[in-house]
């Protein structure tokens, strides 16, 4: 194996079928055109090609492709049950007080009010406290200014995730 070769967990996803290979990307991101845009760029040679085209995929998002994305995000706190990824990326939350988690419920609730969509950070490795008080800080965005956020915090998930299947042996 030479220093340029891909790495098995790439050349495992170069190699499927686009079928599979769009549900894996669903995993990472809920968009169907970020999902589209990076299909259509395999095969990659390196993590950095997939990774700068998820990037400027994610650039390239409207505001409809982001809500779609957004809404395979589960809202802090709460991840899904049975759902290891959001388990793990949540896990700031797990020994988070009673207190802190209702009072992310309701900066949750009263984000989703306002913007109409879940409050998204990436949250690995952020406590509890840091998400709950992100979440104060961007209430008050403009909604352009979130979205924009958004599409930066997104970008951050989608990495981290796209990183943990290149990276599999």
């Amino acid at each position: 194996m030479t220093s340029t070769s891909t790495s098995p967990g790439l050349a495992r996803f170069n190699g499927l079928e686009e079928h599979a290979a769009d549900a894996v990307l669903r995993e990472v991101c809920a968009s169907t055109a970020w999902a589209r845009r990076l299909l259509a760029a395999r095969p990659y040679a390196t993590a950095q090609d997939l990774y700068a085209t998820s990037d400027a995929a994610m650039a390239e998002l409207t505001a409809g492709d982001l809500a779609e994305a957004m809404a395979g995000h589960p809202p802090i706190g709460r991840p899904k049950p049975g759902d290891p990824t959001s388990a793990r990326e949540q896990r700031g939350m797990a020994g988070a007080s009673e207190a802190l988690r209702a009072e992310l419920l309701e900066l949750n609730l009263a984000y989703q009010e306002r913007f109409g969509h879940v409050f998204l950070i990436c949250a690995t490795g952020r406590t509890g406290e840091q998400m709950r008080d992100a979440v104060k800080e961007r209430i008050g965005n403009p909604p352009e200014r979130e979205r924009e956020i958004v599409r930066t915090e997104l970008g951050k998930i989608n990495r981290i995730r796209l990183a943990r299947i290149v990276e599999e042996d």
